[in-house]
């Protein structure tokens, strides 16, 4: 008979530090802190928007516009395209002597379908690249996080960071002002 091998328990895999902060500023004075220590994959969770914070974290530009302007112009141009398709190709009626394809009398629909889809876009970009919904994420198992909707401020410093260590990012949270700074588990 053999022995079966017992594993160890494998160590819980880290997804970050966090740590509280009281105001708004002094999350904004941590987050240029941390970014000068070297990190680059951070995250803030706040009650209200701080301003410059998505600067301070070193986050780019939104591309919801950009979304948005490919919604608008799929929209418009599919409506466009469906109005002269049935109006000149697939159904043409020659009334009173007026074109088939009368763009002035086409640009309401084509308005109209434009803002629907820039709308439909908007919403859809903004869920995917807030990956919403999301039931669970490892920053809600802070002791502090609750107090996030209400008064408190969080900084994370996410594993995933070229030049994450635990110590190091302890430290470097702990020297910005951060209190009750905890290992986050994945």
């Amino acid at each position: 008979m053999s022995e079966a091998k017992v594993k160890a328990p494998a160590e819980p895999a880290v997804y970050g530090v966090a740590a509280e902060f009281v105001s708004a500023h002094d999350i904004l004075h941590a987050a240029h802190e941390v970014r000068k220590a070297g990190f680059t994959r951070l995250d803030a969770f706040t009650p209200f928007p701080v301003h410059g914070l998505d600067t301070a974290l070193g986050h780019p530009g939104s591309k919801i516009p950009w979304i948005v302007l490919v919604g608008a112009c799929v929209g418009g141009g599919g409506g466009l395209l469906l109005q002269w398709w049935t109006s000149a190709v697939d159904y043409p009626l020659r009334i009173a002597g007026k074109p088939f394809f009368s763009l002035p009398a086409f640009v309401p629909i084509t308005f109209e379908l434009g803002v629907l889809f820039s709308a439909f876009a908007a919403i859809g970009g903004m869920l995917l690249l807030n990956r919403l919904p999301q039931p669970f994420h490892p920053v809600f198992t802070h002791s502090r996080y609750p107090r996030v909707t209400d008064d408190t401020f969080l900084l994370a410093v996410e594993a995933g960071d070229p030049a994450f260590d635990v110590q190091k990012a302890r430290q470097v949270l702990s020297a910005a002002g951060g209190r009750h700074v905890e290992v986050l588990e994945a």
